[in-house]
C-alpha cells in the first residue's frame, strides 16, 4: 500500500510538470539558489564545529601537566569536564571541573533554521522549474511565499542576534577567565596557566552567514510581493484619479 500511494502521489504530480531551468537566470530562481547555499553554509559552520580549552596545571607531584576539555556543537559546556591532571588528583585536592553554560538551545535554534530554510528552497525550487505556470496562475502560491519569506526573514534576525550573543558568552566560558572559578586551582601548592582554546573564526564566519540570510530573504519578500496580486491592486490603488 505504501508503495502505491508513492506512485499514485508522483504520477500526480508529474501530470502538470513543466521543465523550465530559465526560471534560474529570473531574479526570484537566483535569489532562491542564494538563499539554498547560505543556509548550507550556516548549518555547516555553526553545526559541524569542534574545538577544546587546555590548561597548564602544577601540583603536588605533577608539573606543567597539559589538560584539556573538548567541547562541540550542541555547545553544552556544563556536561563538559577537565579531568584530574593525575591518577591521584593532585593528593586529593582536585575535583572534576566542568565548564559553564549550556548554549545548546541558542546553537540549536540557528542550525535546525538553517536546515528547514534549505529543504523550503529545495521545494520553492522544484516548483519554479517545474510548475512555474501554475505559480503565476494561481495567486495563492505567490501569497503563501510571501507569508514564508517575511516569517524567515524575522526568524533570521531573531536566530542570528540569538546566537551571536551565545557565541560571545562561549568565548568568555571557554577562554582564560575560566582559571577564576576553578577551585582546585587555589588549593596549596597548586598553580594553573591558561594554555590555548581553539579559535572560533568558523564560528564567527557563520552569525556572518546568518546575517547574509537575513538580508537576502528581506530582498526576496519584495521580490515575491511583485509577483502577488497585492502588488497589482496597489498600483491600481497609487494610479487612480
Amino acid at each position: 500500500w505504501p508503495w502505491v500511494l508513492l506512485a499514485a502521489l508522483v504520477s500526480s504530480m508529474m501530470v502538470g510538470l513543466r521543465v523550465d531551468f530559465s526560471m534560474l537566470l529570473e531574479p526570484l530562481g537566483f535569489v532562491k539558489v542564494l538563499e539554498w547555499i547560505l543556509a548550507i553554509f550556516a548549518f555547516a559552520t555553526c553545526g559541524g564545529f569542534q574545538g577544546e580549552t587546555t590548561l597548564l596545571v602544577s601540583c603536588n607531584g605533577v608539573v606543567n601537566k597539559t589538560i584539556t576539555a573538548a567541547f562541540a556543537y550542541p555547545f553544552r559546556l556544563n556536561t563538559v569536564v577537565f579531568s584530574a591532571p593525575d591518577p591521584k588528583g593532585c593528593g586529593g585536592t582536585w575535583t572534576d571541573v566542568y565548564l559553564m553554560g549550556n548554549f545548546s538551545s541558542s546553537a540549536q535554534f540557528f542550525v535546525t533554521l538553517a536546515a528547514l530554510v534549505f529543504l523550503y528552497c529545495l521545494t520553492a525550487l522544484v516548483v519554479y522549474i517545474g510548475y512555474n505556470h501554475l505559480y503565476e496562475q494561481n495567486n495563492k502560491f505567490p501569497l503563501t511565499d510571501l507569508v514564508i519569506s517575511v516569517l524567515t526573514a524575522f526568524l533570521w534576525l531573531v536566530s542570528t542576534f540569538v546566537w551571536a550573543k551565545a557565541l560571545a558568552d562561549i568565548k568568555v566560558s571557554t577562554g582564560a577567565s575560566i582559571i577564576l572559578g576553578i577551585e582546585s586551582c587555589k588549593a596549596p601548592g597548586t598553580t594553573c596557566h591558561f594554555l590555548s582554546v581553539t579559535s572560533m573564526g568558523i564560528l564567527n564566519v557563520s552569525v556572518v552567514f546568518g546575517l547574509l540570510n537575513m538580508i537576502l530573504w528581506a530582498g526576496n519578500v519584495w521580490l515575491v510581493y511583485k509577483d502577488t496580486n497585492l502588488h497589482s491592486q496597489w498600483n491600481r490603488i497609487s494610479g487612480s484619479p
